[in-house]
């Protein structure tokens, strides 16, 4: 038997365990933990809606309604009134014919992946992208090349020496924060006659006037990117996610999508409280606004201080480059005694010699808590730059 504990030592050692901390109460931009408050910089609620009275209260009143759980698959039992009208909403709300709730982004992928393509099929990839999106490649059977990170000459080639069956990318990059060459992409699979999926999971929400994500910023339209994957549980505050598409592509995920068909149908409930969630995001735009002016005051005070900060990122997400594992993790910790929470990102997350800070902000953050943060930066991580 494999022993389970040397192994884990090693894992220790080397700088790469992983604990978690236990927050209680909602989430916020301050969070208690051990009976202190903290002021966090690491989560997703790109715009402070996860703790927002409203869709607790829609919540609430889902809950009325429709009691705890779904009861079912989709296609069992479990397909509520309340999905339907999401799924609805969704597809208006990213201008596609048809939309399909998934229990989790994960599940999306996989899901999609794996209903479109197979063995003697092939996907190009970017190198970056998320686990979900290789692991759905890799479960397909299908042949994955993968293309040096938003490079599109280097896409381009794989897709003349491999005609894919399929091109997937992030909308934006989850670890690093910056967007993929969407314009490029598109183009090289209508020339290919792929498919291109989008997995816009942090950019839903974020990018674009209406918040419509990667493919307003970029004036990309439904045909240009046939298949988009959201997520309802970083901008929008509330949890699940959904593929957005033709009615096609729906039927034939409804068919074929494994992770679709064979789980539990997100609680109605949820889905009830999303329209909520979904309706501000689209009414308050304010809340984009303000997530950017807090995103440039920490990118305008981190350049005065010489952090080694990501220069590609025009979105919440900014990385706070360490490059081993050891030292991302003693200025987690560092921050940490300050009871500021930022997660120590290490392999095999992000690439080795890569390791960082991933500091993200909210539509919550207020100045003087970003002023707060730098002014703790330049205590500790300047002094090890």
């Amino acid at each position: 038997m494999r022993d389970l504990d040397a192994a884990l030592a090693k894992q220790h050692a080397a700088g790469l365990y992983r604990q978690r901390r236990i927050i209680d109460g909602a989430h916020r931009t301050r969070v208690e933990i051990d009976g202190a408050s903290w002021l966090s910089f690491c989560s997703n609620d790109y715009l402070g809606l996860a703790a927002d009275p409203r869709i607790a209260e829609a919540l609430r009143e889902g809950t009325k309604r429709y009691g705890v759980g779904s009861g079912a698959a989709h296609l069992i039992s479990g397909h509520n009134r309340a999905h339907q009208a999401l799924e609805e909403s969704l597809a208006a709300f990213t201008k596609r014919q048809r939309a399909l709730l998934f229990s989790t982004g994960y599940m999306a992928n996989l899901g999609v992946i794996t209903a479109l393509v197979g063995r003697g099929d092939t996907i190009v990839a970017d190198r970056l992208n998320h686990a979900s999106l290789v692991d759905g490649a890799r479960l397909s059977g299908a042949r994955l090349r993968r293309y040096a990170h938003a490079d599109p000459v280097a896409a381009e080639a794989l897709t003349s020496a491999h005609s894919p069956a399929l091109i997937a990318s992030d909308g934006v990059f989850s670890m690093d924060g910056d967007l993929a060459p969407l314009p490029e992409l598109a183009a090289l699979a209508r020339q290919a006659g792929a498919w291109l999926l989008v997995d816009d999971a942090h950019g839903l929400g974020v990018l674009g006037k209406m918040g419509q994500g990667s493919l307003e910023h970029w004036g990309l339209n439904a045909g240009k990117v046939p298949i988009l994957v959201g997520t309802l549980g970083k901008a929008l505050g509330s949890f699940g996610a959904f593929v957005a598409g033709d009615v096609a592509l729906i039927e034939t995920l409804i068919q074929r999508a494994r992770s679709y068909i064979y789980t539990t149908a997100l609680p109605p409930a949820v889905a009830y409280a999303t329209q909520t969630a979904l309706h501000l995001a689209q009414k308050e735009s304010w809340r984009r606004d303000h997530l950017n002016q807090m995103v440039q005051r920490f990118r305008a005070g981190a350049a005065q201080l010489g952090l080694p900060i990501g220069d590609q990122s025009s979105t919440p997400i900014v990385p706070l480059l360490a490059g081993d594992a050891r030292t991302a993790l003693a200025w987690s910790e560092q921050l940490a005694r300050q009871r500021i929470l930022v997660t120590a990102i290490r392999p095999p997350t992000v690439p080795e010699n890569t390791s960082r800070l991933r500091i993200t902000f909210s539509a919550a953050h207020q100045p003087h808590e970003i002023d707060q943060l730098l002014e703790v930066l330049a205590q500790g991580v300047t002094n090890h730059c």
